[in-house]
């Protein structure tokens, strides 16, 4: 049984397993086997591939700078990379928008029991200061709490300097190739453990959720999952057919264990590692575009979480009584495109991100109660459509560069036959023969 089927394997037991345990609502069940070993080791799992993120982009990224060879080459990736981003998620807002102005959620919604107290609202940020807080003031402190843009900046200038100094860094160049060798086979151990941490994830997340929370809110789930999936199954393949002319559904059975991945942890960041190693040895992208272009993407990159800051806005107009207009609407989509490039991903920061939307446009930010109960599954869900995003980019502004392997994209069985914890036979009794011990011992 290949790894991606245990992972899916896990990802159902854990649904079902999380509502029937919802249903029975245990004390001991929740405190003890809930919150205390599913809690444990699914904190252990997604640990575990942050740990993998900052050492991966680092020694990738300095090998997939130094692996391009031209300075011309890297800025016309990393050009390609940022309008392709920014494209995506202005057109994803906006069609949310449109969706949701059509389905009208929100309309005659009963505000009586909601508690709308404790939510408070964060300021957004200038232009000015988003772009002056990507050069890192010390890069080892940005690397320790996981800057990833000050991250990337930093490692492209080292990289930049490795190949000014031309034959002086083939050392330094083949250390970088063997951490990122090395780096990649931490990632196989840790995706053994895939399928456990998997289950312990989706079990928490739906014993604490239930199905109850979403009667009140129904219009606005159903709205936003309609806008997600029409974004992940439409926009975003016609944009790979158009621009890459690749199958979509090859793509689509391709980055399915980074989907996976996603959904279980919601976040960007902590499925980078699985996202790289999907478009690398899956989908046959070179790794002097993927090492930039994925953890990029990851930053910058929130098609998903847009698409929810469109479809919440006009939900709380709807609730509040608000017009908020043609005007208003453009406030939402350039907010969303802004707040997305200065915002990390990780679990929950849509909703950061939708207080300083709906600052802007005059809504209050305590409305953010009405949907804060769904919002974890939601998360979850919007996590799958950033990080395809981000493999959809990445792919396109490969195969521009002639950097994808049209062999490898087309294989079925690429990237899945090996396993990276498998013993050779021959290897595996040779080891038994020598742990026995020596007649003469």
């Amino acid at each position: 049984m290949s790894l991606t089927t245990k992972i899916m394997i896990g990802m159902g037991a854990g649904i079902v397993v999380g509502l029937i345990f919802n249903q029975i609502d245990s004390a001991f069940i929740n405190t003890h086997i809930v919150a205390g070993l599913f809690g444990m080791v699914g904190k252990m799992f997604v640990n575990a591939l942050k740990m993998l993120v900052v050492p991966l982009v680092v020694f990738s990224l300095i090998c997939g700078v130094l692996g391009i060879g031209d300075i011309r080459i890297l800025g016309r990736v990393g050009g390609k990379a940022f309008a392709l981003y920014l494209m995506t998620t202005a057109i994803a807002i906006a069609v949310a928008i449109g969706i949701a102005v059509l389905i009208a959620p929100g309309s005659g919604f009963n505000m009586e029991g909601v508690d709308v107290g404790s939510v408070s609202g964060k300021e957004a940020p200038s232009v000015w200061s988003v772009f002056a807080a990507i050069v890192p003031t010390n890069p080892i402190a940005a690397m320790a709490s996981g800057e990833m843009l000050q991250i990337i900046f930093y490692v492209i200038v080292v990289g930049i300097a490795a190949l000014m100094l031309g034959e002086s860094s083939k050392k330094f160049a083949e250390a970088c190739e063997y951490m990122n060798e090395l780096m990649m086979k931490v990632v196989g151990i840790v995706m053994a453990a895939a399928p456990y941490g998997v289950f312990c994830l989706i079990a928490k997340t739906f014993t604490e959720q239930g199905i109850e929370l979403f009667v009140p809110v129904l219009a606005y789930v159903l709205t936003l999952v309609s806008a997600l999936f029409l974004h992940l199954f439409v926009t975003l393949m016609l944009l790979l057919k158009a621009f890459s002319g690749l199958n979509p559904l090859t793509f689509m059975k391709k980055i399915r264990p980074a989907q996976i991945f996603a959904f279980s942890t919601a976040s960007s960041n902590a499925t980078i590692p699985v996202t790289y190693r999907c478009v690398t040895e899956r989908v046959g992208v070179n790794n002097s575009v993927a090492s930039f272009s994925i953890p990029f993407g990851a930053t910058i990159n929130m098609d998903g979480t847009a698409i929810m800051q469109g479809v919440a806005t006009v939900f709380l107009a709807n609730v509040y009584g608000v017009d908020l207009g043609l005007g208003g609407y453009l406030t939402v989509i350039g907010m969303a495109v802004l707040a997305s490039i200065g915002t990390a991903g990780v679990p929950g920061v849509g909703l950061v991100m939708l207080t300083m939307v709906l600052g802007q446009v005059g809504l209050p930010v305590e409305g953010i109660a009405l949907i804060l109960g769904v919002d974890r599954l939601m998360d979850m869900i919007r996590t799958v459509v950033n990080i395809t995003g981000d493999a959809v980019v990445t792919t396109i502004v490969a195969k521009g560069e002639g950097q994808l392997d049209t062999a490898v994209y087309d294989n079925p069985d690429a990237g899945t036959t090996e396993d990276e914890l498998e013993i050779d036979p021959a290897a595996e009794e040779a080891l038994a023969e020598a742990a026995k011990p020596h007649p003469h011992a």
